[in-house]
């Protein structure tokens, strides 16, 4: 009778897996599986000796004490001097908030009243010193965005002004800012421009080609443009920038607030070509363009002016009123007065005439009347 076949312990299977082939002459089992190197010696010794790796620093003081201890943490209390942020520049008693454009004042309502007010007034100022002291506008747009940091109008702001001055990676950052609260393409002309002034035109191309520039206004358009055709330049591609600038907007003989700029790119482009006649020509209407402009905003701020100018009272015709005399007035006819609002007596003399009544016998109509 066969003998009964019982189930493998794990004993077994141990001893059936550690009895294969031989290596070297030697079982598997019988090897062990990790012999020491170099005879005895440890794989890892101590460096320098029994030197500890990391030693404490100064002497026997913690590398982080508690924060209970004497050390001051990262974090300062509330209310205390370090926590206190800046003010920002000084801002003139004239500067209000109404200084800054409906549109922009709207964008701070999520803000509190007294901290919007005090934002619209720096954002105001950074307008106004924009182009005659780029960087104290910009120290009031860090002003603004300090305590107002999530606003798009204040990240739009800090970014222009720091064109301005110069700091294009700084540009860069708060236009990508600016564009993800936003939602806007508006500032794209800029920002391929920053990414041009921070050595990037490959960049600089990429950022103008992600854009759909159907649905720009036209003057980002035309800004585009520009920035496009310089990023060209910059990586020595005349021709291809030339071709930047010709756009439905490139009109000689019209002058458009984006003219100026536009023919003077062409003229740029066209010197880098060599084709200097074509480049002079080009500057020159640039020329005419910017004068044309300039004295039509001239004629609109005259314009504006005459429209609300007011005329003060003479000081004679005050003091004769005070005095308790009729002020003397223009010279006007009582006939053409009385024409216009004739009295009753007027309006019953009238009707007697038509009548046939003679005013005489009416006068001693009334006499005999009196009489009785």
């Amino acid at each position: 009778m066969a003998e009964e076949q019982r189930p493998r312990s794990n004993d077994d299977r141990r001893r059936s897996s550690a009895g294969g082939a031989s290596v070297g002459g030697a079982r598997h089992g019988d090897k062990k599986p990790y012999a020491k190197r170099d005879g005895e010696r440890k794989p890892y010794v101590k460096r320098d000796g029994d030197r500890k790796p990391y030693a404490k620093r100064d002497g026997e003081r913690k590398p982080y004490a508690g924060r209970d201890g004497d050390r001051r943490t990262s974090r300062p209390p509330q209310g205390s001097d370090r926590r206190a942020q800046p003010a920002g520049p000084a801002l003139p008693d004239d500067i209000t908030p109404r200084d800054l454009n409906n549109a922009a004042r709207n964008e701070l309502k999520t803000l509190s009243k007294e901290n919007a007010e005090q934002v619209a007034r720096h954002l105001a100022m950074a307008a106004r010193l924009i182009d005659d002291d780029p960087a104290l506008a910009h120290e009031h747009a860090l002003a603004a965005s300090r305590s107002a940091g999530r606003i798009a109008i204040v990240r739009e702001t800090v970014a222009i002004t720091a064109y301005a001055t110069g700091d294009f990676a700084l540009a860069v950052r708060e236009l990508r800012t600016f564009r993800r609260i936003s939602g806007r393409d508006d500032q794209i002309a800029l920002l391929v421009d920053s990414e041009r002034g921070v050595g990037r035109p490959d960049r600089a191309l990429e950022v103008g080609r992600a854009v759909d520039r159907a649905a720009l206004p036209v003057d980002v358009r035309v800004e585009l443009a520009i920035a496009m055709s310089g990023a060209r330049l910059d990586l020595g591609q005349a021709d291809r920038a030339l071709q930047e600038l010709d756009i439905p907007e490139l009109d000689p003989d019209r002058a458009f607030s984006w003219s100026p700029g536009l023919f003077a790119a062409r003229a740029a482009v066209l010197e880098e070509l060599g084709r200097v006649d074509e480049a002079a020509q080009w500057q020159r209407r640039a020329e005419i363009a910017e004068d044309v402009l300039s004295a039509a905003d001239a004629d609109l701020e005259t314009l504006v002016v005459d429209e609300i100018e007011e005329l003060p009272l003479d000081d004679d015709d005050d003091k004769d009123g005070a005095d308790g005399e009729a002020p003397e007035h223009d010279h006007v006819d009582d006939a053409a007065s009385h024409d216009v609002a004739p009295s009753v007596q007027d309006e019953v003399d009238e009707i007697l005439a038509e009548a046939g009544v003679d005013e005489p016998a009416a006068d001693g109509a009334d006499e005999r009347e009196g009489d009785r």
